[in-house]
C-alpha cells in the first residue's frame, strides 16, 4: 500500500490581489509552492509527490524543480478545488486501495513530522481523516449590516487543516457523487457518504496563505522554523 501527496495548483488565488498566481509569489526567494514541496520531500513515507496544474499554466516550466525527487506533474486541473483533486485521482494510476494526502499548495509552513505522525495513526483506519486544530477564538454570527445575530459555542470546534488522507477510489467515488459547492474540503466529501473521518492534532503554524499580510507571516513562520532546526543540529 503506497502513499501518495497530491497538490492542486491549479487556482489563481484571486484573493492575493496579484496577477501571479498565489502558488507561484516569491516567498523567502522561492515560489510559494516550493516550500510546500520541500516540507512533503521530507516525509519518507511518501512514495509520490503529484502536482495538479492547469492546462494553460505558464509559470511551472519557469522555475527550476529538479532538486525534488518522487514529484510528478499533471497537467489535469479543474474549475475547482475539487474537480482538480478528482481529475488528479483519475490521473494518478494508484491502486484503489493506495493512500493519497491530499495537501493545499499554499500551506508552505507544515512540519513534515506532522505528516509522518498522521500516517501512522490512519494506516489502519476505515475512513482516513485529517490535521486540524481546536478552534480558539470566540465565534460570531453575522446577520445583515455585519451586525452579531449570537455567539456560536465553539465547544468541539475545530479547524480543518490538510493533508487530509484517504483512499484512493473512495476519495474519487465521494467527490465524483458529492460534487458541488457545500465540499470544501475532502472530509466534507466524505462526510456527505455518512462517513466520519479521524480528526489528528495538527498546528496552529499550518497556516494557509490567502491573503498578501499572509505571506509576510509565513517567512516569520520559515525563518522560526530553521531556526528551530539549527538550534536541535
Amino acid at each position: 500500500m503506497k502513499h501518495i501527496a497530491l497538490i492542486p495548483a491549479a487556482g489563481s488565488g484571486s484573493r492575493m490581489a496579484s496577477l501571479t498566481p498565489k502558488q507561484y509569489l516569491d516567498l523567502s526567494g522561492k515560489p510559494l509552492i516550493w516550500h510546500t514541496l520541500s516540507a512533503l520531500a521530507k516525509v519518507a513515507e511518501l512514495d509520490r509527490i503529484v502536482v495538479v496544474i492547469s492546462p494553460e499554466d505558464e509559470w511551472w516550466d519557469s522555475f527550476d524543480w529538479s532538486g525534488f525527487a518522487r514529484l510528478e506533474v499533471l497537467r489535469c486541473g479543474g474549475a475547482s478545488r475539487a474537480e482538480s483533486v478528482l481529475n488528479g485521482l483519475y490521473a494518478v494510476q494508484a491502486a484503489e486501495d493506495d493512500w493519497v494526502l491530499v495537501h493545499d499548495a499554499a500551506r508552505p509552513c507544515l512540519d513534515p513530522a506532522l505528516v509522518s505522525q498522521m500516517i501512522a495513526a490512519l494506516t489502519g483506519h476505515p475512513v482516513g481523516g485529517i490535521l486540524a486544530v481546536p478552534v480558539a477564538d470566540t465565534l460570531k454570527l453575522a446577520q445583515a449590516g455585519q451586525h452579531i445575530a449570537h455567539t456560536h459555542p465553539r465547544d468541539g470546534l475545530w479547524q480543518a487543516q490538510t493533508p487530509q488522507m484517504f483512499r484512493v477510489a473512495q476519495l474519487a467515488h465521494a467527490l465524483a457523487t458529492g460534487m458541488g459547492p457545500d465540499i470544501t474540503d475532502e472530509a466534507s466529501a466524505l462526510e456527505k457518504l455518512g462517513l466520519q473521518p479521524q480528526l489528528i492534532m495538527g498546528s496552529p503554524w499550518n497556516l494557509k496563505v490567502t491573503y498578501p499580510q499572509d505571506l509576510r507571516l509565513a517567512a516569520l513562520i520559515l525563518v522560526a522554523g530553521q531556526q528551530d532546526q539549527s538550534g536541535k543540529a
